[in-house]
């Protein structure tokens, strides 16, 4: 039960109201540290939930100190991500837990008009959700004081140094007081991840939730052999069989994405394509009609799904394998997810093979031929 935390009535409240009745396990081990002041080093996949693990001890340390005056309202804590349609997530989930509270957040992120973010920032707030890119833009402009941050959180760390983010959120970190508290959450734990922890983290206690590189055991995965022209008809097929299901099919490409939409909806597959091109309200309304059922299919590269948080989605196809095996986890991970079955396809062509044996290696088994 949350009441063990000894959170704040109105988080308990706020939880009850959610649905939630027990945490989970990264929760049992991160809430206690959080509070705790200790900085978090965790090995925890989107659908764990991580943002209650940090979110919730984070909104009670943030009340249980008196809140400046609003015209002097500085940021006290932080909160990194990689991608729009995650920080729009997280500070959903943040501001739910908090709507008892006082606390104030700021959405941050790129693809829409500063102006908005720039007048919030000079009304002052208590917790900045941001993806780097823009947060480095609004610090480099003087417009975002972060001096007073008592908590940054790097959440999905291992996806925003993929994404080339590094040098950004170094010059992030370089703007924060040197005494604070560092929470870093990462998928898989890459060379480049452990050497940013090594420099960041003070003491940390490590948790590990998910054992590295290791699917949910919830996900059925299946391999279709097939030659790369006759993809798009099998898939077609594959999901004109169960129209009723929805599905998050993967390419490798942008242009291909855009492709594969266009080819499935003249299959009359309702479908939309997600990726970095599309306008942030385009990839809004795409991921809002996903999951509200309006779309059967939602076609995307890896960066865009990385923010896609769907409980109840039951199958992930890849259309084309990634290039590095662990990307095959981060597409995996959509589903099989809050206790609910998931199913994994892959289209392999003859030239993906070598693909299909780097995943099999690292998962350590095999995966099914289907029939």
């Amino acid at each position: 039960m949350f009441k063990q935390f000894n959170l704040h009535d109105a988080l308990l409240r706020a939880v009850h109201e959610a649905g939630y009745d027990s945490p989970t396990p990264i929760q049992q081990q991160a809430i206690p540290a959080v509070l705790s002041g200790r900085d978090l080093l965790a090995a925890a996949q989107t659908g764990t939930g991580k943002t209650a693990a940090f979110g919730l001890p984070l909104l009670h340390k943030l009340h249980a100190q008196l809140p400046l005056p609003q015209d002097a309202r500085a940021p006290r804590a932080l909160i990194l991500v990689p991608t729009r349609e995650l920080a729009a997530q997280v500070e959903e989930s943040v501001r739910g837990f908090g709507r008892h509270l006082a606390q104030k957040s700021l959405l941050i992120f790129g693809g829409v008009s500063p102006k908005p973010q720039l007048e919030a920032l000079r009304r002052g707030c208590d917790l900045i959700i941001a993806t780097p890119g823009r947060l480095l833009d609004h610090l480099q402009g003087r417009a975002v004081d972060l001096s007073r941050i008592e908590t940054l959180v790097l959440d999905e760390a291992d996806r925003m140094l993929d994404m080339g983010f590094i040098r950004a959120i170094r010059k992030i970190i370089a703007a924060l007081p040197s005494r604070r508290q560092n929470l870093l959450f990462s998928a898989t734990f890459s060379g480049e991840i452990r050497e940013l922890a090594r420099s960041l983290l003070r003491d940390p206690l490590s948790i590990d939730v998910a054992p590295r590189n290791t699917p949910t055991e919830l996900v059925d995965h299946r391999v279709y052999h097939v030659e790369s022209a006759d993809k798009q008809q099998l898939l077609s097929r594959l999901l004109g069989s169960d129209s009723g299901r929805q599905s998050l099919v993967f390419t490798r490409t942008k242009h291909g994405a855009n492709r594969l939409a266009q080819r499935l909806e003249r299959d009359g597959i309702r479908c939309a394509a997600i990726h970095g091109n599309k306008s942030q309200g385009a990839r809004t309304r795409a991921l809002s009609d996903f999951k509200d059922g309006r779309i059967q299919v939602l076609v995307a590269t890896d960066i865009a799904a990385r923010g896609i948080d769907i409980i109840e989605l039951p199958h992930v196809v890849n259309f084309e394998l990634p290039h590095v095996p662990e990307d095959y986890v981060h597409r995996i991970g959509r589903t099989g997810r809050a206790g609910c079955a998931g199913e994994a396809v892959s289209l392999v062509s003859r030239e993906e093979r070598d693909r299909l044996r780097a995943i099999e290696r690292m998962l350590g088994r095999p995966i099914p031929v289907a029939a």
